[in-house]
């Protein structure tokens, strides 16, 4: 008995040093973001908003935060344009490559970003393009595609196909199953894919960085500010960041967990 008690709370006293290990690094980020003295003198005596109300009149960092914004929409589009025939017909289908074509979807999960970064800026500069937004959005789209294509296959297999059976049975073609049985079925698990890619577009830098042009997207404007080193406003700004992307995954999360209760029910 007193074994089994000297294991939970050693248990305990790991987990509560793994937990402060990864977080509180976090919490003095947020603390310092509302400290009037600045990065120094911890803990902090005097509270303040100042620091926000710099970063909300910085120009140069919204107009950052409005590159990032297009780049992350146009990113789920276009993943989940081409994430989703893939893995519906990686969960309905049978065919000849199967299994090599399902690893080589998934292969930019396995590829750092900075190989993938490096690759398509050689393939951008020899076909003559241009680095803009654009190359910026083929290069996300290209790393995050194997994203959605995961979350999307999780849905499809939670999913009764007693469901499709049943309107097939009823005279619908396929493409009016796919409209009114398939899609509505996963509304939540899409809905939840389209934010995750959304949220790991927004904070990518390592793809980022190699096909990126005159503008600067978010996490490269916090990068070269930093360069000349920390200042509150990074605080502020990273504190925004760290709350719109735990609500978003977590958003993410709950819609995907719901979708799978529905498809159960």
């Amino acid at each position: 008995m007193r074994a089994n008690r000297s294991r939970s709370m050693l248990g305990s006293a790991f987990a509560g040093g793994a937990y402060a290990f990864l977080y509180l690094p976090i919490v003095v980020l947020v603390v310092y973001s509302f400290n009037r003295d600045g990065v120094g003198g911890f803990p902090p005596r005097h509270w303040t908003f100042d620091w926000y109300r710099t970063l909300f009149a910085d120009d140069a960092m919204w107009t950052s935060v409005t590159n990032s914004a297009i780049v992350a929409v146009s990113t789920v589009v276009l993943s989940m344009l081409i994430g989703f025939p893939a893995a519906y017909a990686l969960d309905r289908y049978r065919f000849p490559g199967k299994a090599a074509f399902q690893r080589l979807v998934l292969l930019p999960l396995i590829v750092p970003g900075v190989i993938t970064g490096i690759s398509l800026l050689l393939l951008t500069v020899s076909s003559g393009l241009r680095l803009s937004l654009a190359t910026v959005i083929l290069g996300h789209a290209t790393a995050l595609t194997a994203v959605a294509t995961t979350e999307i296959l999780a849905g499809l297999a939670k999913l009764d196909r007693a469901l499709e059976e049943a309107s097939a049975d009823l005279g619908a073609s396929w493409l009016q199953t796919l409209f009114h049985v398939v899609l509505p079925g996963l509304r939540s698990s899409l809905i939840g894919t389209a934010l995750l890619v959304f949220t790991l577009s927004m904070d990518e830098i390592a793809v980022t960085f190699f096909l990126i042009g005159r503008e600067n997207t978010l996490p490269l404007e916090i990068w070269s500010r930093l360069r000349r080193g920390a200042t509150p406003e990074m605080n502020a700004i990273a504190t925004l960041i760290f709350l719109f992307s735990v609500g978003t995954i977590v958003l993410s999360q709950w819609l995907s967990t719901r979708g799978g209760r529905s498809a159960d029910a």
